[in-house]
This record gives C-alpha cells, structure tokens and sequence, in this order.
C-alpha cells in the first residue's frame, strides 16, 4: 500500500490537536470542579499562591498550569512565572452562567467517556442506553452548558420571534416545559413573565427534584411547578405554549409526542422547539459544530431515543425538513423555522 507522506503527517497533525484536547478536557473538567479558573481570574498567581487561594497541591498546580498554558486557557509571563486569565478567556471559564460559559460542556465530556463500556455493548446490540442510564455529571453538565445560551437567547429574542407569543405571557399565559431537566429554562421565562404560569416535566425524576430546589432558591412560588411526566403523557390541556429545548431528537417515538402536544394546546396554542443546528444534508453538517453535535448524538441522543418505544433515533443532527415533518405528521399545520444561532435552531409550530 503506497502511503502518501504528506497526507500522512497532516492526519497526525489533526491526531496530535484531538489528543491534546481530549487529555486536557479531563484537566478543565477538575479544574472547574475544584474552582481554580475562578480562583485565578481573581489575580495572577504562581502555582504556590493559587494553591493558597485554593487550598490545593502546589506541585499539582503547577503542572496543571502549565497544561493551562500550553492549551491557550490561561496565560504565563515568564519573567514573574505567574499564570493569568484574559477578560475573554475568565467569561467563557470562570463566569458561571455567562453567554460564553463552557465548563458545563466538559462535564458532558466526562459523562462520554463514563458510558465507553455501556455503549459499546449497545452498539454491538442495538440496544438504546437511557438518559437515566448515564453518570450525573451528564444531567448537571447539560444545565450548565445549555443554560447561559437560554439566559441570552430566549427572552430577548426567540420569544419575541414567535407571532404574538411574547404579549401573551406578559398579560398571563399558561405554558408547559416538557423535557425541562433541571428547570433552567422553566425558570428563566418564569422570572421573565411574572403574570404567566409555568409547568415543567421530565421522566427522570432526580432532574425534576433539581428543578423544584432551583425554583425554589428563585422565589417563584406557586407560579411554577415540576412534575415527573413523559412528552406522549404529560397532563394538562388548554396550554397557551407548550415549550421543547433540545430534547424531542432524543425520544423515542417524537411524532407521538408531536401529536400528544397538539392535543394539549389551546387551538391558537404555540408549540416552541429548540434544537441543534443543522443543516438536512448529512454534507453539510461536516464543520466544527456538527463533530460536536454528532459525537454528542452517538453517545447520547441516539441511544436515548433506541432505549424508548419506537425508537425513531432523530439524532442531533436531524435538520429542519426532517423536524417538519415530525411535527406535520402530528397533526400541525403550521411549521417554520423562527429564529437560530450558532449552535441552536428555533422552531413554531401551530395547530
């Protein structure tokens, strides 16, 4: 076999950026938990003085420092051998809930690499592998992660991208968040909409616990409320907005769900889906955000939605024409994409 030394080297090139970034994951992962990108962003610092800050191993430090460093996280002047934070680099590291925050996403990462044994078998299988399935740091990695886009997208604009939505929850809506996890974006439109009442549901009964503690912290009162329910049973009719932020890809069976929404709506009802962006063909998807996506999917979305009834696997890279269709075949008959950013697609649909 004739190998061409050129193609070649630049593979390894390509090998040698994803190593590194996958060995420093696991490093941005600790160092959040243990909140030195927060300790640092307080001040330069040797690794013996963030160690005080943080009441951590100096020696340790300095190695994860250095790894910092070398990965563009952190910055090193060598003449005072103290490591820092640019402005940018502490608001996407060390501000929590900020626009750019990132740390969630590791978390995420850890949760991958958690499930290797599980997914290996499903893939071997066919066998799905639940949301509930996975190691926590998935469920708490996926609010922190998804959250500061909510915080900067959703009020000010995805609500008001949807025809007539953002007047109605400020004279008094009755809205359902299905699929809302921990209840970040339950309680991000609850703060947002105080004549309004909110209703979150989920299957997985610890993220709704989650929720209920977070509503609680934020004083909303008998506003809103969190229950354990799925998206093809959850009760209530009469819903003025029933609200899906990046989860009807992962279910099983999404056209029920699409039909079970209908069914709950009020008939000049609003159905709000935040998903993924991506493009419908598979080509186009090729970039930066869907590797993320797609990798998310293999290990997440896909075998979350194989481990339910029908099991249709959407995947997060499913696309906007294959969502019409979901959604039409549920009996809307109205569907368009509302809004979108980098990394998310908004959706309406009407009855």
């Amino acid at each position: 076999m004739a190998i061409n030394e050129d193609k070649l080297n630049e593979f390894m090139a390509r090998f040698v950026g994803d190593i590194g970034a996958v060995m420093h994951a696991a490093t941005v992962a600790v160092g959040d938990q243990l909140g030195l990108y927060k300790a640092l962003a307080e001040g330069p610092a040797t690794a013996e003085e963030l160690a005080r800050r943080t009441q951590t191993d100096a020696r340790y430090l300095r190695e994860w420092l250095s790894a910092q460093a070398a990965s563009g996280y952190v910055q090193y002047d060598p003449a005072s051998q103290r490591f820092s934070m640019t402005e940018e680099q502490a608001f996407a590291l060390a501000q929590e809930g900020s626009p750019a925050f990132i740390a969630g996403a590791f978390q995420i990462a850890v949760a991958q690499f958690k499930a290797i044994p599980k997914m290996a078998q499903a893939m071997r299988t066919g066998l799905g592998l639940g949301w509930h399935e996975h190691d926590p740091s998935l469920f708490q990695g996926t609010e922190r992660f998804f959250r500061p886009g909510y915080a900067a997208n959703l009020v000010s604009q995805w609500i008001p991208a949807l025809d007539g939505m953002e007047s109605m929850l400020q004279r008094g809506a009755r809205v359902a968040d299905v699929g809302c996890g921990h209840g970040a974006s339950t309680v991000l439109l609850a703060q947002a909409y105080p004549a309004s009442s909110f209703v979150g549901f989920d299957y997985h009964a610890p993220s709704i616990n989650q929720a209920r503690a977070a509503a609680q912290a934020a004083g909303l009162g008998e506003r809103v409320r969190f229950d354990v329910a799925s998206a093809k049973d959850f009760p209530g009719e009469g819903y003025d907005m029933v609200a899906m932020f990046d989860c009807l890809h992962d279910m099983g069976d999404p056209v029920g769900a699409s039909a079970h929404v209908k069914r709950s709506l009020k008939p000049d009802g609003t159905w709000l889906i935040v998903e993924p962006f991506a493009n419908d063909r598979l080509e186009d998807n090729l970039n930066p955000v869907g590797r993320v996506f797609y990798s998310a999917s293999t290990f997440i979305c896909t075998p979350a939605s194989r481990s339910q009834e029908v099991g249709l696997c959407l995947g997060a890279q499913a696309g906007e024409e294959r969502m019409r269709q979901v959604v039409t075949e549920g009996g809307f008959t109205r569907f368009r994409r509302a809004a979108q950013t980098p990394f998310n697609l908004v959706y309406e649909a009407r009855p």
